[in-house]
């Protein structure tokens, strides 16, 4: 199957590309500005499916809404029906079709023009009214105030919120790209307008406290809600808009006699994770908790960890090597510690089921080893 992507350069065409470029069997026709035309003759005469994403929505002038949004349209149309060839076209159209601003207005008439020509040819015809899509590559300071925000907060530079309660409705890129795959098998006759695809409602002033906090979780290291599908799909587009230079950051190390240690990732719902290099001869622990559950993985070096149930003298142990990735739970109620018995360094990932809180920290200290009664 041949698929003609028109703008295929811009922030749709491109992530479009990116996923079909994955499937074998399709061929693809990346037309977009600056492209030659016989580019899109050869395309025409070849394509059995066309998406159709380029369009105009920053002219210098009103008429250039015309011309690259219902002109273009008219020219594709037109070139098939001198072709005689009728393939399905799914159009890449606006919310704004609705208004009748200029932009709103030559979409419109985009949609139109696809009508007649489903009407004529008998070819099936999908028009997408898409509303703010949001991901990565989309271009910054121009016509996505989502892009806008993740590049200047990223960029440690100001952003301006005209009204902090106006509300958006957001469409992740990668759902677009989906309901587009899918249209490639989807069997449709006619005209239509595609069912709507999910989009979120947020406000501006939420949106920005969002990737606000994105950028805090350097500091504060608080992971998204990756529960909620919206704030996933926003953490990574925010992430898209790092410089490569920025990529890389420090944690914060604390060190003593026994060797550093320094906190991950945190999370309410599923706690933070720590990592830990202790001397040989080092123990690390002898403490229990109420309610706090953990998890010891060793993978440099050799430990052995210990348990003792508070209310018993009885020591459990158990050996493990970084080699064998062996996962050691902590249950509560148990004290117990974990001592370097190798020659180099220990290297302990740490898991906790609860961000630590100093006010209810839920750790009482009793050493493992119980005491022996001199008498």
């Amino acid at each position: 199957m041949n698929i003609l992507i028109t703008g295929a350069k811009g922030f749709v065409g491109r992530n479009l590309v990116a996923a079909l470029k994955r499937r074998e069997g399709l061929p693809l026709y990346e037309y977009d500005l600056g492209s030659d035309a016989a580019l899109l003759d050869e395309a025409l005469r070849l394509a059995d499916i066309i998406f159709h994403l380029a369009g105009v929505n920053r002219p210098q002038t009103e008429e250039d809404f015309h011309i690259g949004n219902t002109g273009f349209t008219e020219e594709i149309c037109r070139k098939l029906m001198e072709l005689g060839r009728h393939p399905k076209i799914v159009l890449s159209s606006s919310i704004q079709a609705e208004l009748d601003n200029p932009y709103g207005v030559s979409k419109r008439n985009a949609e139109d023009v696809l009508r007649r020509f489903a009407e004529e040819s008998g070819a099936a015809c999908v028009v997408y009214r898409f509303k703010n899509l949001f991901g990565k590559w989309c271009r910054p300071n121009y016509n996505s105030v989502t892009a806008t925000f993740c590049h200047n907060i990223a960029h440690d530079l100001p952003i301006q919120i005209s009204d902090p309660a106006n509300e958006l409705e957001l469409t992740y890129i990668d759902e677009v790209v989906a309901a587009f795959v899918n249209e490639i098998d989807a069997v449709k006759t006619g005209f239509q307008f595609a069912e709507a695809v999910p989009s979120t409602q947020i406000t501006l002033e939420q949106l920005a406290e969002k990737i606000e906090q994105f950028r805090q979780m350097r500091v504060d290291l608080i992971l998204p809600d990756y529960s909620n599908a919206f704030d996933h799909a926003l953490y990574a587009t925010y992430l898209s808009y790092l410089d490569e230079k920025d990529f890389a950051y420090d944690l914060a190390i604390k060190s003593d006699q026994r060797g550093s240690l320094a906190e991950f990732i945190k999370s309410p719902s599923m706690g933070q994770i720590f990592i830990s290099h202790s001397r040989p001869g080092i123990i690390r622990g002898d403490h229990y908790h109420h309610t706090k559950t953990e998890k010891f993985l060793v993978v440099q070096g050799e430990a052995m960890i210990r348990f003792r149930q508070i209310e018993s003298d009885q020591v459990i142990e158990h050996r493990v090597r970084g080699e064998d990735y062996r996962v050691l739970d902590i249950p509560p109620g148990y004290t117990h510690s974990i001592e370097n018995i190798g020659r180099d360094d220990l290297v302990t990932l740490f898991w906790a089921s609860e961000m630590f809180d100093p006010a209810k920290p839920d750790t009482i200290f009793e050493k493992v080893q119980p005491r022996i009664n001199p008498n």
